[in-house]
């Protein structure tokens, strides 16, 4: 008998060369996880600083957004009751005076935070002259946890619209139309004679371009009413909690406004408004039934 005949041989195979990414390739893939996270590290507020990390960006002059991250990790601490952050207090009182206004607005925060340290309370009451709206604001908010009405009238101001005028002498280009949406720092328009000469004409405020004063391509004067903010849904509710503390009679004209409801605003802001109004109308009888 024959044996079976032998399976046919096959070569075998010839292995492939293994690939491998230029050196260049591998840095490049590199640089996009990298650079994201380097980003992300930097700029978020949430990543816990040491208390060498807090002295230096609280003496940062040159980095504002870390001069912030510091200021709200020590607001962190104060609502955790820790007793070492006072050692910044003074630190944080003198940054009430930094040239930056996102850096003041934050201080104004923070102070507000512990409000049984009277220096704190002073320093407020100082920045209610601020230059910057933003920062009057804050200022005021914060004192009202302190039970110090000083800024009320920046409160009943925060239920109005705020009108932006002309930085200098010149022609108005408008970039944003009526009902556009604004935050700090959105570029309304420009004011001046040619592109090397025009002034930026931003907004200092969240809210809403309310009105145009003037019209696109009018020749104004620095000082002359250009555009009508009307007040953000967040500065209209907080100015609202605030003064359902200090508010008195003189404010319910604005308070009562939004009770009535005013378009564009959520049914939250109508029901502090009436709580807020209510408040005002039961101390102004209890005051007089004490007089």
């Amino acid at each position: 008998m024959s044996s079976p005949p032998s399976p046919p041989t096959t070569a075998a195979p010839k292995p492939q060369p293994s690939f491998r990414p230029p050196l260049w390739l591998l840095l490049l893939v590199l640089a996009f996880v990298l650079v994201p996270f380097l980003f992300w590290r930097g700029t978020w507020f949430g990543r816990r600083l040491s208390q060498e990390e807090t002295g230096k960006y609280l003496a940062d002059t040159e980095h504002p957004r870390k001069t912030q991250h510091a200021l709200v990790q020590i607001a962190e601490r104060i609502v955790r009751g820790d007793p070492a952050v006072k050692r910044w207090y003074p630190q944080v009182i003198k940054l009430a005076g930094h040239e930056s206004s996102e850096v003041r607005s934050t201080v104004a925060w923070v102070m507000g935070q512990d409000n049984q340290a009277e220096e704190f309370r002073q320093a407020l009451l100082g920045m209610l002259e601020d230059p910057d709206p933003l920062v009057r604001r804050n200022a005021a908010l914060s004192l009202v946890r302190f039970g110090d009405a000083g800024g009320r009238d920046i409160l009943r101001r925060m239920l109005q619209p705020y009108t932006i005028l002309s930085p200098r002498a010149g022609t108005l280009s408008v970039r944003l139309q009526e009902d556009n949406a604004v935050n700090p720092g959105t570029l309304l328009g420009r004011v001046g004679e040619g592109a090397e000469e025009e002034v930026e004409l931003r907004s200092p405020l969240p809210g809403g371009v309310q009105r145009w004063l003037e019209p696109e391509g009018t020749a104004v004067e620095a000082g002359v009413p250009l555009v009508r903010l009307s007040p953000g849904e967040d500065q209209v509710w907080e100015a609202l909690r605030a003064l359902y503390l200090v508010g008195e009679v003189e404010d319910l004209p604005e308070v009562e406004r939004f009770a009535r409801g005013v378009p564009g605003m959520p049914d939250r802001v109508r029901q502090q408004a009436t709580l807020t109004a209510e408040a005002i109308r039961r101390r102004a009888a209890a005051e007089a039934e004490t007089e």
